[in-house]
């Protein structure tokens, strides 16, 4: 089995990437990559030389590069996005040229050289906001920054090449992710790593926003679960269920550092911010997955990678 992978330096990406190699003995992976700012090649500095893997650099927009790598392929899993809200609301352009129009050449050269399967990789942001209750798969797409709705975009034209062509999509919308190589932009490793240096921690609004944690190792197991036993055509949620406000995490991440509760400052709050992400994952549950990992025992964990790793993240800084 031959997979493209594309955005596999990313965070995600590259934890996927390891975990298969790991699990799959038989497997081979193509790493197509742009190496814009978040995508990082020492994320898989320990498997660089493994015989199974290789990497590409490339521009998913390009078609020729993206019809180069995918020779030989018999899945393509795109990773491939921006997918920073606050950059999404600088460069909205960004955001439709990577996200959507990335994902349309990706559909129409896998189509063209009929790979097995198609797996868009995707986020709960696309159902917007919730006040009670959770989403389930069913619920209407309802985005509320340029990040999400491009992400929804591709989803809706992931969807369409199923239902028009019969091509074999699969989607998978995870809550947020966290744990070991994830870019210092995005709160954890932001939190994290000012709170390592001493610096003050800029929390949006009241800090009243809430979110659903997903360590990122449980969603690598998801998406491969999905992989191998999903049906064509469907989406699935793939979160933890454990939902905390963005100040008690702030406050939870202080705590195991031992740093101070004033190091936190509030700040003006983000642009369409979202106030509540909540999934109903039964349907995940039913082909078999649990999460596996503890939301504060994966939360240490991560705060002792960030404290043994500085030199990954000093420099990205």
């Amino acid at each position: 089995m031959k997979i493209l992978v594309t955005g596999g330096c990313g965070f995600i990406g590259s934890n996927f990437i390891r975990h298969i190699l790991k699990k799959y003995k038989n497997y081979k992976i193509v790493n197509f990559d742009n190496l814009t700012y978040a995508g990082n090649p020492e994320n898989l500095k320990d498997i660089e030389h493994d015989v199974r893997y290789a990497f590409v650099k490339g521009d998913i927009c390009d078609q020729a590069a993206v019809e180069e790598a995918m020779v030989g392929c018999n899945i393509v899993i795109n990773f491939a996005a921006e997918s920073h809200v606050d950059r999404s609301i600088e460069r909205p352009e960004n955001f439709v040229q990577t996200n959507f129009y990335g994902a349309y050449i990706l559909l129409e050269e896998a189509k063209k050289k009929g790979v097995e399967k198609f797996m868009q990789i995707s986020t709960d942001e696309v159902y917007g906001s919730i006040v009670k209750g959770s989403f389930t798969e069913e619920s209407p797409l309802a985005p509320n920054s340029p990040y999400s709705a491009s992400k929804a975009a591709a989803d809706l034209l992931a969807r369409s090449y199923y239902k028009t062509y019969g091509f074999p999509v699969l989607i998978t919308r995870s809550s947020n992710n966290f744990g070991p190589y994830q870019y210092p932009e995005k709160v954890m490793p932001l939190f994290i790593t000012k709170a390592f240096e001493n610096k003050r921690l800029p929390l949006y609004g009241d800090g009243g926003n809430v979110r659903d944690w997903l360590f990122v190792i449980d969603n690598c197991e998801g998406i491969d679960l999905v992989l191998h036993k999903g049906k064509f055509g469907e989406a699935y949620n793939i979160g933890d269920e454990t939902e905390i406000s963005n100040l008690e995490l702030t406050k939870l991440l202080l705590d195991i550092l031992g740093k101070p509760h004033s190091l936190i400052e509030f700040v003006k709050d983000r642009l369409g911010h979202d106030r509540r992400y909540s999934l109903d994952c039964r349907k995940i549950k039913k082909l078999g997955w649990l999460p596996k990992c503890d939301f504060k025992t994966a939360l240490l964990s991560t705060v002792e990678w960030y404290g043994a790793n500085k030199e990954w993240w000093i420099k990205l800084k």
